[in-house]
C-alpha cells in the first residue's frame, strides 16, 4: 500500500492541501560570519553585496528603483522590520491592502527574498507563530500571514504534479477558453498604454520596479484576460515571468490560471474594474499621477477616466487624450460584458470543459453569467469613452 497523502494527487483546492500538509517542520537556524570549509581548517571571508555604482550603473535614482538590496542579510532585516509591528502581524488579510501604496507597501514586499532562497520559507513562518502567540486574536488562513506561505506551497504542489502545469493544451485541470489574438490589444497592455490610467500605471510600475501589489497584480492579469481583452494567459504569464523580480515559475502560472478563471477559480463574472477598483484605494490618484507624469495635472474627478474631461480641462491639465495620453483601447462597459459572455459560452460548453473534476459536468447558470462583480460598476451605468476634440 502506498504511504503517499491523497493518494499521491495534488489537492486541487487550498483548504484540502492545508489539511493534508499539516504544519511545517522547525527551521535549521545556524548563522554564520564566514563559510566554514569541509574537511579542512580555513575559512572562506563573506564579502558585501556590490553597490550599484561599482557594478557600472552609475548614480540611479532611488525614486525609480525599489530598494531591493540582495542577499539574506537585508531579508533578514526585512523580516524583522515586518514582525516588529504585532497588530499588524495579528490582523493582516490578504483581501485588503492598499495596491496603490508604492513608497511604503502595504504587504513584507519579501516575496523576491523568499523566491531568490535569501529568506527561508519556514523560519519565517514560524517567527510568524511566535507572534501570533503573543497575541490575543489572529487572522487565519488562507487570508492569514502564514497562509500567503502556504498558497506557495500550495502551488508548488499542483505545478510539480500537473504535466502541462503552465500551458492551456494537455493541463487536465486548465480550462480550454478560446482566448482571442490581438497583437496590438497585448501590446498596449504591456507597454501601459490602454487609456486606463489604473492599468497603466500598474504595469509601468512592474517596468520600472520589477514588483507591484498583489491586488494591483489581479487588476492588470483580469484586465488583459477574462475582464476586458480577452488575450491569453500564457502571454500576460510570459511577461510578469520576464519583469518580475520575485516571479516564481510555479506561483505565476498558478496564478494566472486563477486570475483567468481557468483553473481554481471560476466566478468569471467578478471582475475587477479599471477604474472604481483603484479609486477605491486612491481617489486622488496620486499612484496614477507618479507613474505616469502625463496626468499629473489631470483634476481627481477625471483622473481615473480622463478622457471624459472636458477639452478646455485636458489643455489646462497639458495633456490632451489621443495625443498626450491613449484613449481607451476598449469601453470596458461593453468589453466586460462581452468577455461574460465569452466565459459562459466556454464553460457551458462540454467540448471546453476541461478535465479539472472541481468542475466537471457544471454549467455555469445564465444568471450568473450575468451577474456582476462587486469589484466591478453596473455596466449599464458606466461612463463611455468620449472623443476629444
Amino acid at each position: 500500500m502506498s504511504n503517499l497523502k491523497n493518494g499521491g494527487r495534488p489537492p486541487l483546492t487550498y483548504q484540502s492541501f492545508v489539511n493534508i500538509a499539516g504544519e511545517p517542520p522547525e527551521p535549521v537556524v545556524e548563522e554564520y560570519s564566514v563559510i566554514p570549509l569541509i574537511g579542512d581548517t580555513g575559512e572562506y571571508e563573506l564579502f558585501p553585496v556590490p553597490k550599484l555604482e561599482e557594478l557600472g550603473y552609475g548614480d540611479i535614482s532611488q525614486e525609480d528603483v525599489p530598494l531591493f538590496r540582495g542577499g539574506e542579510t537585508e531579508a533578514l532585516k526585512r523580516m524583522r522590520e515586518s514582525l516588529q509591528d504585532k497588530e499588524w502581524v495579528a490582523k493582516f488579510e490578504k483581501p485588503k491592502g492598499d495596491p496603490s501604496a508604492f513608497l511604503k507597501p502595504a504587504t513584507t514586499v519579501l516575496s523576491p527574498y523568499l523566491k531568490f532562497g535569501c529568506l527561508s520559507s519556514r523560519y519565517f513562518y514560524h517567527c510568524i507563530q511566535d507572534v501570533y502567540m503573543s497575541s490575543k486574536m489572529h487572522t487565519k488562513p488562507p487570508v492569514s500571514l502564514t497562509g500567503q506561505l502556504l498558497w506557495r506551497d500550495f502551488f508548488y504542489t499542483v505545478s510539480f504534479g500537473t504535466p502541462n502545469f503552465d500551458h492551456m493544451k494537455g493541463n487536465k485541470i486548465c480550462k480550454q477558453i478560446p482566448w482571442k489574438e490581438s497583437e496590438e490589444l497585448f501590446v498596449a497592455w504591456r507597454d501601459g498604454r490602454t487609456g486606463y490610467p489604473w492599468i497603466d500605471a500598474i504595469m509601468i510600475q512592474l517596468r520600472r520596479w520589477g514588483w507591484m501589489h498583489h491586488l494591483a497584480r489581479h487588476s492588470v492579469a483580469c484586465f488583459l484576460t477574462r475582464g476586458d481583452l480577452f488575450i491569453h494567459w500564457e502571454k500576460g504569464r510570459d511577461v510578469f515571468e520576464r519583469l518580475l523580480i520575485d516571479s516564481d515559475w510555479a506561483i505565476n502560472n498558478g496564478n494566472w490560471l486563477w486570475l483567468s478563471c481557468s483553473s481554481f477559480f471560476y466566478q468569471y463574472h467578478r471582475i475587477y474594474s479599471p477604474i472604481s477598483f483603484g479609486k477605491k484605494y486612491d481617489p486622488n490618484g496620486d499612484y496614477i499621477r507618479h507613474f505616469i507624469p502625463a496626468l499629473k495635472h489631470m483634476p481627481r474627478e477625471y483622473i481615473y477616466e480622463p478622457w471624459t474631461a472636458p477639452l478646455s480641462v485636458q489643455e489646462k491639465a497639458r495633456c490632451i487624450i489621443g495625443r498626450d495620453y491613449p484613449k481607451p483601447v476598449v469601453d470596458h462597459a461593453a468589453a466586460s460584458k462581452e468577455c461574460r459572455d465569452r466565459m459562459g459560452e466556454a464553460y457551458a460548453s462540454s467540448r471546453l470543459g476541461g478535465g479539472d473534476p472541481a468542475i466537471k459536468g457544471k454549467k455555469a447558470s445564465n444568471s450568473r453569467q450575468r451577474k456582476v462583480s462587486e469589484y466591478a460598476p453596473d455596466p449599464s451605468k458606466s461612463k463611455q469613452p468620449k472623443k476629444s476634440r
